[in-house]
Formats: structure tokens, C-alpha cells, sequence
């Protein structure tokens, strides 16, 4: 808890900011637990929420004088609360947007990434689109589990990292050859396929 004396109210410009950076660090640690069942990337960005939602409401409270009821606790609390209801800093929440953690929430979704796909899902990824006709996309699956069989196993494995949406440098580890090497494979790849 932070005493907030006349000596420090005397420059209310100058040391507000002063004064947020004390209750910071309890602020965070308050939010951190409170979204501890979140991946780091999204607990990160939670975490950043809250303190924005803290800062804005202390700054509501110093230009009302209220700044002897500023505590880390009852901020951070009101805070996670904003957050968790999807109301944000300076825009207003998009339950359109897929990405909106409130969209979510609401209509009961979750959006990963490729990286996390099961083996075999993958293809259902890459190739599901509705602006190809039917015929089209049955011709490319068949044809396409054709050529991927006609590769040796290596290459299929290639195939499937790169399609998951790794990078050259990460194939690259990955399989223990140049960067260089995996990008003349993808046009090796690419020529097969087309002549296939």
C-alpha cells in the first residue's frame, strides 16, 4: 500500500506518473495471476490490458483529486474485470473481428496456428477455399496425394513443415541443410509438381 502524502501532491503534474510506476509492479503481479491460465503470448498482451485499464482509471482519479483512494489492488481487480468483459483501452471492443479475444469468448471459438495442427489436418487447411468448384478441389486432393506419394519421405516432411507455415530458416534446422538448399528444394518442388 502506498501513502500518498501532501509533500508528493504538491506537483500533481510531475509526480502522477511517479506515483503510478509505485504501484505498478503490484498491478502486474496482481494481473499475471490473474490470467495465469493463459498461453505467455496471451497472457502478455492481458497483462498489458490491464495496465493500460490501470492507468486510465488512476488518471480518472487524479483529475477528480482522488488520488488518496489510488491502491494496486482495487486498480488491478477493476482492471482484470475490464479486461475479461473485452473492454479495452482506446477502442472499442469488434465481436466481428476473429482475432477479438471478446468474439471468442462469445461465440465459443478459438484461433491457433497451423503450428498446432495435427498431421493430416494440414492438407484440409491448405486446400479448403470456396471460390474453387468442387471438381477442382477433388482433382487437386487426389492428384496432390498422388504426387505427395510419388516424393521420398524426406521431401514429404518438407513439404508438410513448410505447409504449416515454418519459415526457410527454421526448415533449415529442422532437416540440418542451408537455407539456401530448402529454397532451391521449394522450386525443385514447385517445377515436380507443376510437370506432375
Amino acid at each position: 500500500m502506498i501513502a500518498i502524502t501532501d509533500e508528493l501532491r504538491l506537483d500533481q503534474n510531475a509526480n502522477e506518473s511517479e506515483l503510478f510506476m509505485q504501484l505498478l509492479p503490484a498491478i502486474k503481479r496482481q494481473a499475471r495471476r490473474a490470467f495465469s491460465d493463459l498461453g505467455p503470448q496471451e497472457r502478455d498482451e492481458a497483462v498489458s490490458e490491464v495496465i493500460a485499464n490501470a492507468f486510465a482509471t488512476f488518471r480518472r482519479l487524479a483529475e477528480r483529486g482522488k488520488l488518496d483512494v489510488a491502491y494496486p489492488s482495487p486498480l488491478a481487480r477493476f482492471a482484470v474485470a475490464q479486461v475479461r468483459a473485452g473492454r479495452r483501452v482506446g477502442n472499442k471492443p469488434n465481436v466481428r473481428d476473429v482475432f477479438s479475444f471478446l468474439a471468442q469468448r462469445r461465440y465459443g471459438f478459438r484461433v491457433e496456428s497451423w503450428r498446432n495442427a495435427k498431421d493430416g489436418y494440414w492438407l484440409d487447411a491448405v486446400t479448403d477455399n470456396t471460390v474453387t468448384g468442387v471438381h477442382e478441389q477433388v482433382a487437386f486432393r487426389l492428384d496432390f496425394a498422388d504426387w505427395l506419394q510419388s516424393l521420398s519421405a524426406r521431401d514429404r516432411q518438407l513439404i508438410r513443415f513448410l505447409a504449416l507455415g515454418n519459415t526457410t530458416s527454421e526448415a533449415a534446422r529442422k532437416f540440418k541443410i542451408s537455407s539456401a538448399r530448402i529454397s532451391q528444394m521449394r522450386s525443385e518442388l514447385k517445377a515436380k509438381w507443376q510437370q506432375f
